[in-house]
C-alpha cells in the first residue's frame, strides 16, 4: 500500500488464532448402563429396578440394553464389582497411616454416605445378600466374593494393629474382621429401619472402644 506524505500508516489488526476445543467425548454407554444400575439398585433393590428404569436413568435407548449385558443378573454382578471398588478400600492399604486409624477412618466414611442419603441405602451387598441370594446362585456367589475381599482387607489391617500393640492380642483377625462386617450390617438395618445414627453411635463405641482394645 503506497502511503502519502502526512498520512498515517493504518494499523494492522493482529490475526488471531482460533483453536478449535475438541468436544468431551461421551462416556461410553456400557459405563453409562452400569453407573446407572448402581444407583438404581441401590436405591431400590435389585426387583424393583427393571431394566427400562435403569436404561432411562442412563439416558440411552431401553434396546441397546442386550447388546452389553446378557441379562439383569449379569448387569447385577458387574454393579456389584464396581460397587465394591467404591468402598474406599484403598484406605485400608494406606500404610502411611496406623491401622486403627484408618480401620475407624474406612467405617466413618461408609458411615457418612449412609447419613447424606437420608439413612435410605445401605450396604449393596448386603441388600442383595438379604433379598436376591436365595434366587440367584450367580449374584450370591458375587456377594460372597464381595464380602471375603472385604473381610480379608479388614483382618489385615487388625493384624498390623497387633503388631503395633494397638490391638488386643488374643483376638485373631480373620474372625474379628468377619464379627466386625457383620455387626456393620446389622448397623445399617437398624439405622435405616429407625432412621436415626444412634446405631452407629453403638457401633463405633463397641467395636474401637470395647472390642479391639
Amino acid at each position: 500500500m503506497n502511503v502519502l506524505p502526512g498520512e498515517l500508516t493504518p494499523l494492522r489488526r493482529p490475526a488471531i488464532l482460533i483453536q478449535e476445543v475438541a468436544p468431551v467425548p461421551r462416556q461410553s454407554m456400557r459405563e453409562e448402563i452400569v453407573e446407572a444400575a448402581l444407583d438404581q439398585f441401590h436405591a431400590h433393590g435389585f426387583n424393583a429396578a427393571g431394566v427400562k428404569d435403569i436404561t432411562d436413568t442412563a439416558g440411552v435407548p431401553k434396546g441397546s440394553f442386550y447388546n452389553h449385558f446378557a441379562s439383569k443378573e449379569a448387569l447385577a454382578i458387574v454393579a456389584l464389582e464396581r460397587y465394591g471398588a467404591g468402598l474406599r478400600m484403598r484406605m485400608l492399604t494406606d500404610s502411611d497411616v496406623e491401622p486403627l486409624t484408618r480401620l475407624r477412618a474406612h467405617f466413618a466414611f461408609l458411615r457418612d454416605e449412609t447419613v447424606d442419603s437420608g439413612l435410605k441405602r445401605g450396604c449393596l451387598f448386603g441388600n442383595f445378600g438379604t433379598e436376591i441370594s436365595d434366587h440367584s446362585d450367580a449374584i450370591r456367589s458375587s456377594v460372597q466374593d464381595g464380602l471375603r475381599q472385604w473381610t480379608t482387607l479388614v483382618a489385615t489391617v487388625l493384624t498390623e494393629a497387633q503388631r503395633d500393640e494397638t490391638v488386643r492380642a488374643d483376638l485373631e483377625p480373620e474372625r474379628t474382621a468377619r464379627f466386625i462386617i457383620n455387626a456393620w450390617e446389622g448397623t445399617l438395618i437398624e439405622a435405616r429401619a429407625s432412621r436415626s445414627t444412634d446405631a452407629f453411635d453403638s457401633f463405633f463405641t463397641m467395636v474401637f472402644g470395647t472390642l479391639l482394645t
